[in-house]
């Protein structure tokens, strides 16, 4: 079993950074893909980003291709999303997940676990 926490949400303006950090515990951790989601006020939950077990496929939501990158540290347990040029539109409650699955997906439903997620809100 995979539990995950996320941090570094937080309160920026447009076009500042911010990088998440998903850190897991369990002793599997480099079996696991893993993905970021987020959700905003009223809004459906929606894919941003996921990685393989390796770090070596990535894939990125359309809206923040280009801006975001996902990597990951197995032997730290830890995955990361660097959020670069933020925008009001990403404001949102970011989530961490992990799928049993070892390739990248972009399905909720692929997702085993999932964390509590952090705020991030990107306002002048």
């Amino acid at each position: 079993q995979v539990q995950v926490v996320e941090s570094g949400g937080g309160l920026v303006q447009p076009g500042d950074s911010l990088r998440l950090s998903c850190a897991a515990s369990g002793r599997t951790f480099s079996s696991y893909a893993m993905g970021w989601f987020r959700q905003a006020p009223g809004k459906e939950r929606e894919f941003v980003s996921a990685i393989n077990w390796s770090g070596r496929s990535t894939i990125y939501a359309d809206s923040v291709k280009g801006r975001f990158t996902i990597s990951r540290d197995n032997a730290k347990k830890t995955m990361y999303l660097q959020m670069n040029s933020l925008k009001p539109e990403d404001t949102a409650v970011y989530y961490c997940a992990a799928s049993y699955s070892p390739g990248t997906t972009d399905r909720p439903s692929q997702y085993d676990y999932w964390g509590q997620g952090t705020q991030v809100t990107v306002s002048s």
